[in-house]
């Protein structure tokens, strides 16, 4: 089916045949200027202008109606008002045509979602596929094809980018052009009505001049099906992602602005890195990668050395590539028998390498040189300061040699230069011969950073994933029971059956609905035993005064369930209290939180992270997508800043990690395949050292909601 989808959409990118509906006379609309960058760009394939007062565009004859043209049509631009679209559409679809992007506005990112989706319908019903509407168009460089409303002229070269917003991809094509950066594609997404970027993905992710794309996007509509294009493409090149809507205020501008729903930025972040992309903070740092991920070599190893003729300069590196996860070789013989030839006697050959400001271009070109022939060195980071000794005019042929020495040996180079007047036309020189030049160290660093990143990805090793064990079986019936009660949550005890159907240890616990009841389990666990509050009306039993901890006998027992009855009464009389839930008193751990929710996005995602009553405030928390594997169940453990917690601080020994990694993937597992399960959340876990185990202390798990509520 994927094989066919992306031969389906490849058209789009190489057409044989084009039409513009809406082609125009009057050089000052849309309609003209998308049919003559067609023309200047070159495409080689037939053009067919539609405009229902004929005559010749451009020296084209026009057609009154795509009726009447004689021939197939593969791509239609449609460019006219909103008003006139459904009815092109259903001409279009009668034709054959096989793919239209609407460039007009009026659909559903200002409500219009009825005509949208009928739109859609009648190209379904015919095969034909809809890019947009509310896009500016296509760039494809494999057919020489600008079917766009750009004012810029487009360069050819190995980027594509794919963006949902039509204004900012505009001004893209235009920043390209500043940057000397070229695309191979440039694709406007709108409101992706049909077409959307895990479509675009799987024709661009097989193409060959494309050695990086690039995606802006601000909301997700099928998060499952973009995650499974990005794990295809992004083992075969880079894929870069900007996301507005980080913020809660822009993610509802986003929202309002595409029609899209933006999800909760942590779980786009964390699914985002899972599965391979690079999430940019700005467009400057994603044109930076763009650049720089399209000629780099992959690195055969870790360690990086700066050069630099400034410390102050080297110390800002330095700090960057701990920002960045460089890691800075510091075997200090290797280093000292590499650069000393290189390296004045008041220089330093520890790194960063200082060649101190009175270097020239010859001691750059010595310095540069060094690494490429030492095996242990596997990428440079080269920064300048200006100074009134170095010969300037020489920068231009020291960076271009000491760069292709770099190429040739496979060793990534990066270079930072910082200065006034006598250096800008050098950089701009150098940026226009596309090398890795930048006017800061924070933006050399990151590039380095981006590739290390990707390469890390690209050659982790791929474990299988396994199913956990667990009696899915009994878990339904469970939920059939709490459905038949009209319920969408389990109760206590119907949580803790699902714990036990799936392996994950809980306390012994009984639930009394009387004091003599609660006694007898008290004394049937043991002491000491603690209380909680069984009430479906309930949820924080804290804040009701219906927990009680550490009972040690009878009388406490008792006093604590009179106590819960009237703390519960009070804080809602209309609540229904089913009685007390009588536990065994655990011992002290390390309190964690894991859970799993259905996110509109992107399906099943689980969390962990710190746990406790503080679990809101800190925010400790990961994220993944679910089905993960061990492997990156453990990644994203480590990803949480408590983390170190778990190996053990201050004498105390090393937790069971494993067990914390096994209960993630068994809620993971739950809520995936109970379907009727909407969010699982165990707080805390009180997990014990490595030969002690965890014990899931409170689970909450709730049910979807029925469409008619």
């Amino acid at each position: 089916m994927i094989g066919k989808m992306k031969e389906k959409i490849s058209t789009l990118f190489e057409p044989e045949s084009v039409a513009i509906i809406g082609a125009s006379h009057n050089p000052g609309k849309i309609g003209y200027t998308i049919l003559n960058n067609l023309v200047k760009g070159g495409y080689k394939g037939r053009i067919y202008p539609v405009n229902p007062s004929g005559g010749e565009i451009l020296g084209i004859q026009v057609s009154k109606s795509i009726k009447e043209i004689d021939d197939e049509i593969d791509v239609v631009s449609l460019a006219i008002p909103a008003k006139y679209c459904l009815e092109a559409v259903k001409e279009c679809a009668e034709k054959g045509v096989k793919h239209i992007q609407i460039i007009s506005s009026g659909f559903s990112e200002i409500g219009n979602h009825r005509e949208e989706r009928e739109i859609v319908n009648i190209a379904k019903a015919s095969g034909m596929r809809i890019l947009g509407p509310n896009i500016f168009g296509v760039y494809s460089a494999e057919a020489s094809m600008n079917l766009t409303f750009s004012a810029s002229d487009i360069k050819e070269g190995g980027v594509a980018i794919l963006t949902q917003s039509g204004a900012l991809g505009i001004a893209m094509i235009g920043r390209t052009v500043v940057d000397n950066m070229g695309l191979s594609a440039i694709v406007s997404t709108g409101n992706k009505s049909d077409i959307d970027e895990a479509d675009l993905l799987e024709y661009l992710g097989d193409h060959e001049k494309t050695k990086v794309i690039m995606i802006y996007i601000e909301g997700v509509k099928n998060g499952e099906r973009l995650l499974q294009a990005l794990k295809n493409t992004a083992l075969k090149k880079p894929v870069i992602v900007i996301k507005a809507g980080r913020s809660e205020r822009g993610a509802m501008a986003a929202a309002s602005h595409t029609g899209s729903l933006a999800g909760l930025d942590a779980i786009f972040d964390s699914v985002m890195k899972q599965y391979g992309a690079l999430r940019a903070e700005s467009l400057e740092e994603a044109f930076n990668w763009c650049r720089f991920l399209s000629f780099a070599p992959e690195p055969s190893g870790k360690n990086t050395v700066i050069v630099t003729n400034g410390g102050g300069i080297g110390v800002l590196a330095t700090d960057a590539c701990e920002k960045y996860g460089i890691k800075l070789y510091d075997d200090q013989t290797v280093l000292r028998e590499t650069f000393e030839g290189a390296t004045p006697s008041f220089g330093s050959t520890r790194n960063p390498i200082d060649i101190t400001g009175g270097a020239k271009a010859e001691d750059y070109k010595a310095a540069l040189n060094a690494p490429v022939k030492c095996d242990k060195i596997d990428s440079t980071l080269m920064l300048y300061c200006e100074t009134a000794v170095f010969d300037s005019e020489n920068i231009v042929p020291m960076v271009r040699s000491t760069y292709d020495s770099h190429l040739k040996t496979n060793k990534p180079v990066s270079y930072a230069i910082v200065g006034g007047e006598s250096v800008e036309g050098a950089i701009n020189e150098l940026n226009r011969q596309n090398l890795p030049v930048f006017r800061d160290v924070e933006p050399a660093v990151s590039c380095m950073g981006a590739l290390y990143k990707y390469s890390q990805f690209k050659n982790r090793k791929k474990p299988k994933f396994t199913k956990p064990d667990i009696n899915i079986d009994e878990i339904n019936s469970v939920i059939d029971n709490a459905i038949a009660d009209n319920r969408t949550f389990l109760l206590i005890d119907e949580a803790q059956a699902v714990m036990n159907a799936a392996g994950i240890q809980i306390p012994e616990m009984i639930i009394a609905n009387n004091i003599e009841a609660a006694v007898d389990a008290a004394e049937s666990i043991g002491y000491p035993v603690v209380m909680k509050v069984v009430s479906k009306d309930i949820i924080h039993k804290s804040d009701a005064g219906g927990l009680a901890l550490d009972l040690e006998d009878k009388y406490e027992v008792m006093d604590a369930y009179e106590a819960i009855m009237k703390n519960c009464k009070a804080y809602d009389p209309t609540a229904h209290i089913a009685g007390v839930e009588v536990t065994e008193m655990v011992g002290s751990g390390l309190e964690m939180v894991v859970g799993a929710v259905r996110d509109a996005a992107f399906g099943p995602v689980v969390m962990c992270g710190l746990g406790g009553i503080y679990v809101e405030v800190m925010k400790d928390v990961a994220f993944r997508s679910y089905p993960l594997n061990a492997e990156e169940a453990r990644r994203m453990l480590q990803e949480v800043k408590s983390y170190p917690l778990l190996l053990g601080v201050r004498g105390e020994e090393r937790k069971d990690i494993n067990g914390v990694i096994d209960t993630i993937l068994k809620v993971g597992m739950i809520l995936n395949e109970c379907d009727r399960i909407s969010d699982i959340e165990i707080n805390p876990v009180v997990v014990y050292e490595e030969t002690k185990g965890l014990k899931a202390l409170d689970v909450r798990i709730l049910l979807k909601k029925s469409k008619e509520e």
